[in-house]
């Protein structure tokens, strides 16, 4: 498996993992995973594993604000990966 497989393995994972944690802090009333976290997973690649954990533990889903930024960070991942793409791969 390739270096950028993994990584997105990883952060997916990862993001999978904060966003279970943040909605049990949610619900026992500690200390929550700050949203610009949860943003900058999404930016660095998570972003599809959040919005699939989103939606099964129904976290963050009714957050206007949340999700308006969530999904400028999903759109902003791929575009760069779209444009390094195009630039790695020039049509000759």
């Amino acid at each position: 498996m390739s270096a950028l497989a993994w990584w997105y393995l990883v952060v997916n994972v990862v993001v999978a993992l904060v966003l279970i944690a943040d909605k049990a802090a949610a619900r026992a009333g500690t200390r929550r995973v700050p949203e610009k976290t949860l943003h900058l997973l999404a930016l660095a690649g998570g972003w599809p594993a959040s919005a699939l954990v989103q939606r099964l533990v129904r976290h963050k889903t009714r957050k206007r604000g949340f999700q308006v930024v969530f999904w400028l960070c999903a759109t902003v991942h791929c575009a760069a990966v779209y444009s390094a793409y195009l630039w790695l791969h020039p049509k000759a």
